[in-house]
């Protein structure tokens, strides 16, 4: 398509895709992209791990009212719930931003997260086996992750052989669980894998709960700043985790 094109673009709150995944397969072109704010930190987070050029990337910021559920000629009123959990409806990197800057819906980032806490370990390892069993291994949450974007992911690698072909309730586990410590400290909350999964597994519970500790142990939150490496990605010799002497 050509500049001509352009008018037949159209966003709305029901453009719910996080675009910064397509980065990935344009690293040395250049390209213009519409952001969202979780889309935007995306970008930062690429850009600190060396996947894309930030000089090469023009970011369309949008300021973000939330975006509503959509299927087929059926789109829905109701903000979506990762919306309501957002903290910054505004892009936090962008080289010109579209839409009235406001204010961020207020409720508590990590409710969800704190609810689940409150439960017993066992009614909590009964939660999540109940869940994982339902997982048919489709790897949707690892396609749609702007996160993930190794050469060869562990899940297929035959030596060591990390999960089995078969789908057990322990390569299940072993397979969630894994990913979801990969992305521990680099997850965005764009919350693409849950709306992905297919048996509505609510993985970004389980990546909130990683997001919460990376953010009481380092005061770190991923995308924020291109320049702040992940914290599992540096090691700082004196490094002192919070709460700790």
């Amino acid at each position: 398509y050509g500049a001509d094109s352009v008018d037949r673009l159209m966003y709305d709150q029901t453009c719910v895709h996080n675009l910064a995944k397509y980065l990935l397969n344009r690293k040395d072109r250049a390209t213009a992209i519409v952001a969202k704010p979780c889309d935007s930190r995306t970008i930062n987070l690429l850009v600190n791990e060396k996947q894309i050029l930030r000089d090469k990337v023009y970011v369309i910021g949008t300021t973000c009212r939330g975006m509503v559920d959509a299927v087929w000629d059926a789109v829905g009123m109701k903000p979506q719930d990762r919306c309501l959990r957002c903290v910054s409806p505004v892009p936090v990197v962008y080289d010109c931003l579209i839409g009235e800057q406001t204010e961020a819906a207020g409720l508590v980032a990590h409710q969800d997260v704190e609810d689940m806490e409150q439960k017993s370990v066992g009614e909590r390892r009964q939660f999540w086996t109940e869940q994982f069993s339902r997982c048919i291994r489709c790897h949707a949450c690892r396609q749609v992750c702007p996160g993930c974007y190794c050469s060869e992911c562990f899940v297929d690698q035959l030596d060591p052989t990390w999960v089995g072909i078969r789908k057990t309730a322990a390569d299940n586990e072993m397979w969630n669980t894994i990913r979801a410590f990969h992305l521990a400290g680099r997850c965005l909350s764009c919350n693409e894998c849950e709306r992905a999964c297919p048996v509505n597994i609510p993985l970004g519970l389980l990546n909130r709960k990683l997001e919460k500790e990376v953010g009481e142990m380092f005061g770190f939150q991923a995308g924020l700043d291109a320049g702040a490496a992940p914290p599992f990605s540096t090691f700082k010799k004196d490094e002192h985790l919070k709460g700790t002497e």
